[in-house]
């Protein structure tokens, strides 16, 4: 089985995409049998992100997290038409190439439904500069879909985000695959 990341760049614990992030992807990827660990972006120490300190250990530890992952959901409300600062603090001290062969699934939460633009415009060029071996499309939920998933005019967020996990844990099992291939071949 694998192990799972999911980072939340929200800065309050009740927020809508912190709500989706626990209440409908976790679930989705553990459903297979695999380990998931979160990362809440705000409960690491602000000094240390604000200052780049990429060598205090919680941040050192926070890497070694992600080094160990094999896939990640990078989740944030969107701000401005952007992702979330808090995101972007965590994403610019983690290792250039952190992101290395993992597959990662983008989520975000906005007012606006033209604010899903910012998974494809902003967000997913920096996975990729990061290394990620492949990024999903990723799953952007307006804030009042998000708050009320279960009514039925929001059964196409929904089939968004059971599609869009369901192409993350296809990508990540892919790589898996090449990895314990690799593995095999380099014991014999």
């Amino acid at each position: 089985m694998a192990m799972f990341l999911t980072v939340s760049g929200s800065a309050s614990p009740d927020s809508c995409t912190e709500r989706v992030l626990l209440t409908q992807i976790v679930p989705r990827l553990a459903g297979g049998g695999h380990e998931i660990r979160h990362l809440a972006v705000r409960d690491l120490p602000a000094d240390a992100l604000l200052h780049g300190d990429a060598g205090h250990p919680r941040l050192t530890a926070t890497a070694e997290l992600l080094a160990a992952a094999d896939g990640v959901v990078v989740a944030t409300p969107v701000y401005k038409a952007s992702y979330s600062g808090l995101l972007k603090t965590f994403l610019d001290v983690l290792p250039r190439r952190g992101l290395v062969g993992k597959a990662v699934l983008p989520l975000a939460t906005g007012h606006m439904a033209s604010h899903g633009t910012l998974l494809h415009e902003a967000l997913r060029p920096v996975l990729r500069s990061m290394g990620a071996a492949a990024v999903v499309p990723g799953c952007f939920l307006t804030e009042q879909a998000a708050r009320s998933l279960g009514a039925p005019q929001y059964v196409g967020a929904r089939e968004q985000l059971d599609r869009g996990t369901a192409l993350f844990l296809r990508l990540a099992a892919a790589r898996l695959s090449r990895q314990q291939a690799a593995g095999a071949r380099s014991m014999a």
